[in-house]
């Protein structure tokens, strides 16, 4: 019975994520704790954290390379400078955004720092044909400055 209970579970999991989602919410809602696919629910739940940290990679990525291409890209600096300054704020507003709801994901952010750096650096060399020894090997500023929507490198 707790066999054919568990396959079923697992069997929506994989069949129908929305329909399992709700059939989950429902369950718990009604303290039907018996019936809970608890090994995908634990997995889903360790995901979501794993899904704000990837973002938050990605967003300052994102960030570091429009910085670098306002800082370096001299040839384009005129025409795309307020469109790169938009981005960046945009940017920085997600980033703290994120930060405000899951403050204790900081120091993650701090550990990825020269990561994320890398990243961006080679995207920004990469879209503005520039050599990469164009941008500096380390961070321009440390993270408290690189989110401060009043800074620009």
């Amino acid at each position: 019975m707790v066999a054919q209970l568990v396959k079923k579970q697992t069997n929506l999991y994989d069949t129908d994520y929305n329909l399992w989602v709700l059939d989950t919410v429902k369950k718990l809602e009604n303290r039907d704790f018996n019936s809970v696919d608890w090994n995908n629910l634990i997995e889903e739940v360790l995901d979501l954290s794993k899904r704000d940290k990837r973002k938050l990679q990605s967003l300052l990525i994102k960030l570091f390379e429009h910085l670098l291409k306002l800082k370096y890209w001299y040839s384009e600096y005129d025409y795309n400078k307020g469109h790169w300054e938009g981005e960046i704020l945009n940017f920085r507003q997600q980033i703290n955004i994120e930060l405000e709801d899951s403050p204790s994901l900081k120091p993650y952010l701090l550990e990825k720092l020269n990561d994320c750096y890398d990243k961006g650096r080679a995207i920004a060399a990469k879209r503005s044909q520039l050599p990469i020894s164009t941008f500096p090997e380390e961070p321009m500023a440390p993270l408290e400055q690189i989110l401060d929507e009043n800074w620009l490198p």
